[in-house]
């Protein structure tokens, strides 16, 4: 049975906002509930059955809260809120409206775009050490960034160093052309552009001139202290468990470190255990190391990056 229900809307520009360019936010919330919505002056009617009237009011009310919040709508968030509405979670989407984290160069604000995204930037906030692990398109790393950035931009610390293991993900450093340092670079190619994103190519460069930001290899951190600094490891899976006992045992005072990693895509030879893995269970319950579980719904990249990792999960669970 066919059923309608209401919203008033205060202002045009939520409306307009609501709808987005050619109706698609619309299109894409009456698709998802099979319902139909339309707009006359300052009142929206949905129409369809029951149970996806009701859910797509639930998403409908809680986009219009990110509207009055400042939040621009997109895709991603809107998906993300219909994710949320279809397993119950309905209630959890005011929670969205994150408080930006870091201004980019270009003067765009960084904001954490889901429930995951935000519990990660607290643990960061509140922990010495953070582990987060989850798939690809997840931000860990352009969060973790993000997070350095703004604490060396209000001196908390002195410096940002940001590693990765040099494990080959199938391909070999010795066939890479030029000396050790442009042998390692396509490895911390990723850090390299999220720090070029927050501070721009020149001021990531008379950073780097400076020492107040170091982007190294992992190798490269054995027999030191590390005082003053927010300290990221980044594809922690590929560290073996002698490599991450060495990175955390780098800690000095007034550090902040944040391992981040997936323990599905790990690149080590059979047979070496990942250090990641060690670490999760070693330092589950230590006060001041906060954990942090990413899944399919925190990825923010395309779509299909979502579908390809439930794909894989999927396949990988039937075989074992």
């Amino acid at each position: 049975m066919n059923t309608e229900q209401i919203i008033s809307i205060d202002r045009m520009e939520n409306a307009i906002a609501l709808f987005g360019s050619f109706d698609t936010n619309i299109k894409l919330i009456e698709r998802e509930f099979s319902v139909r919505v339309t707009c006359r002056d300052s009142e929206l009617k949905i129409e369809g059955d029951a149970e996806g009237v009701m859910k797509a009011q639930m998403v409908i009310d809680s986009l219009l809260q990110l509207i009055n919040r400042g939040e621009t709508l997109s895709e991603q968030n809107i998906r993300y809120c219909i994710s949320l509405v279809n397993e119950g979670s309905g209630e959890k989407i005011e929670q969205l409206a994150g408080d930006c984290i870091c201004i980019t160069s270009k003067g765009k604000p960084i904001k954490p775009k889901t429930i995951g995204q935000k519990r990660y930037c607290n643990l960061i906030s509140k922990n010495t050490i953070t582990i987060g692990v989850g798939p690809a398109g997840t931000g860990k790393t352009y969060l973790a960034v993000a997070m350095a950035v703004t604490a060396f931009r209000s001196k908390q610390v002195n410096r940002i160093i940001l590693t990765r293991p040099a494990v080959e993900a199938g391909e070999k450093l010795g066939f890479l052309p030029g000396d050790l340092q442009s042998k390692v670079d396509p490895y911390l190619r990723p850090l390299y552009d999220a720090l070029f994103d927050m501070l721009g190519a020149e001021t990531y460069q008379k950073y780097v001139e400076r020492g107040n930001i170091e982007v190294a290899p992992l190798a490269y951190m054995r027999g030191r202290t590390l005082d003053d600094s927010f300290i990221i490891l980044d594809e922690a899976q590929n560290t073996s468990s002698e490599q991450m006992k060495m990175f955390l045992t780098r800690l000095g005072f007034n550090s902040k470190m944040v391992i981040t990693g997936d323990i599905t895509q790990i690149d080590l030879p059979r047979g070496t255990k990942s250090g990641l893995k060690d670490c999760m269970k070693i330092l589950k319950n230590i006060e001041g190391i906060g954990h942090c579980t990413f899944d399919a719904k925190d990825v923010v990249r395309h779509k299909l990056v979502q579908d390809i990792i439930k794909a894989y999960a999927k396949y990988e669970n039937s075989k074992s």
